[in-house]
C-alpha cells in the first residue's frame, strides 16, 4: 500500500493496515524458568472484581510476616499498586523504557521498582486504546524483566496480576509459558466474574494437556455476600477456598480512599493472615471447568434466564416480511 501523506484517507487506512498487521503478529517465546526459590503465583479475575486490592493486602501481609515479596501489575490500566502506594501512580516499565530509549539510555531498576514496607512493586503498563496491542505489551515487559536480571533476583513469592477476561497471548503468558508454579483466581456471586474464572480453570487445563505444569491452587471471593454461588463453582470445579473477604463498608470506604487493610494488629489482619497461609501451602490442583449450563446452574433460573429457550430465527424475519425465491447465481460445473 503507498501512503500519501497529503490524503487524511490514506494516512487513516496506513494506520489501520499497521495496527491489523501488529496485532497479527504471533508472540514470541519469553524465558520463563524460574528459580526453585522463588514461587511465581499469578492472579487472574475479570476486570473490576478486586484483584488489586487482594494483592495489595496480601503483599503487605507476607511483607511483614518477613517473605520477600514482588508485585508485579500486569494490567494496561496500571492500578494493581495504587493502593499499595497511597493512589500514586508509579511509572510504568513501557512508558519508561520509550522514554529512556528515545533519550539513548537504559532503563535501571529505581527508574521502575518502587517498595513500601518490605514489599517491593512494578507496573508493566501498556498502550494507549488504540494505540497497540496490550498483550504483546505485556510480552515486552516481561522481556525487559528479563534483561534486568528477573531470574536472578531473591524473592520468596512473585505476584502477578493478570485480567482474566482477556484472551490474547500476552495475558495467558504465565499459563501458556509455565512462568508461574500456580494460579489463583478472584471472583464473586455473580456469572460474570465466575465465568472468567472457570475460562482460566479452561486454560490451565487445556496447557496441561499440552505438557504445561501449571494448575489452580484456588479462589478467592470477594465481595462476599454469603449467596454461595462462588463457594459451589469452586467445589464444582474443585478448587478450594483460600479466603472469602465480606462485602464489608469498613473494607470498601478504607480501599476506596487507599487504605491498606491486610496489616498485622488490624480488625482486618486475621483474614489476610489466614490467605498468606493458604497461598504458600495450596498445592497446585488439576480443575474441572464448567460448561456453560453448569455454569448457569449454579444461580437460580430467575436470576440468569437459564430457563430460556432459543427460538432460531427465519430468513422472513431478517427481511422483515415475505421472501421471494430467487434463481441461485452459483456456477456447477460438470466432472471432467
Amino acid at each position: 500500500m503507498t501512503l500519501d501523506i497529503t490524503d487524511p484517507q490514506s494516512i487513516q487506512d496506513s494506520l489501520t493496515e499497521g495496527l491489523r498487521a501488529e496485532a497479527a503478529i504471533e508472540p514470541d517465546p519469553v524465558p520463563t524458568e524460574a528459580t526453585k526459590e522463588t514461587e511465581i503465583i499469578a492472579i487472574y479475575g475479570k476486570g473490576g472484581i478486586g484483584k488489586s486490592f487482594t494483592l495489595a493486602n496480601l503483599s503487605y501481609m507476607m511483607a511483614q510476616q518477613g517473605k520477600r515479596v514482588l508485585l508485579i501489575g500486569c494490567d494496561p490500566k496500571s492500578d494493581t499498586t495504587s493502593l499499595l502506594f497511597g493512589g500514586r501512580a508509579c511509572p510504568t516499565i513501557i512508558e519508561t523504557s520509550a522514554r529512556k530509549k528515545e533519550a539513548g539510555e537504559e532503563v535501571e531498576i529505581g527508574d521502575v521498582c518502587f517498595k513500601r514496607d518490605g514489599v517491593f512493586a512494578m507496573e508493566l503498563g501498556g498502550p494507549e486504546v488504540g494505540r497497540g496491542c496490550g498483550g504483546r505489551g505485556i510480552i515486552h515487559g516481561f522481556e525487559l524483566l528479563e534483561k534486568l536480571g528477573f531470574h536472578d533476583w531473591g524473592f520468596d513469592y512473585v505476584l502477578l496480576d493478570f485480567l482474566g477476561d482477556v484472551v490474547c497471548g500476552g495475558f495467558g503468558l504465565p499459563i501458556a509459558r509455565d512462568m508461574c508454579q500456580k494460579v489463583i483466581v478472584v471472583g464473586s456471586n455473580d456469572l460474570q466474574s465466575l465465568y472468567v474464572a472457570n475460562n482460566v480453570c479452561s486454560a490451565v487445563e487445556y496447557f496441561r494437556k499440552l505438557g504445561g505444569n501449571v494448575g489452580v491452587a484456588g479462589m478467592v471471593i470477594n465481595k462476599d455476600d454469603g449467596t454461595g454461588e462462588a463457594a459451589n463453582f469452586a467445589e464444582a470445579v474443585g478448587i478450594p477456598v483460600l479466603s472469602a473477604i465480606p462485602a464489608d463498608e469498613d473494607i470498601r470506604r478504607k480501599s476506596a480512599n487507599y487504605q491498606i487493610v491486610g496489616k498485622p494488629g488490624g480488625n482486618w489482619a486475621p483474614l489476610f493472615e489466614e490467605l498468606a497461609q493458604n497461598v504458600a501451602d495450596a498445592p497446585p490442583m488439576h480443575p474441572e471447568p464448567l460448561s456453560q449450563d453448569g455454569l448457569l446452574g449454579l444461580f437460580e433460573a430467575d436470576e440468569t434466564g437459564a430457563d430460556f429457550a432459543l427460538e432460531p430465527a427465519t430468513l422472513a424475519d431478517m427481511c422483515g416480511g415475505e421472501v421471494t425465491e430467487k434463481a441461485s447465481l452459483e456456477v456447477i460445473y460438470d466432472d471432467v
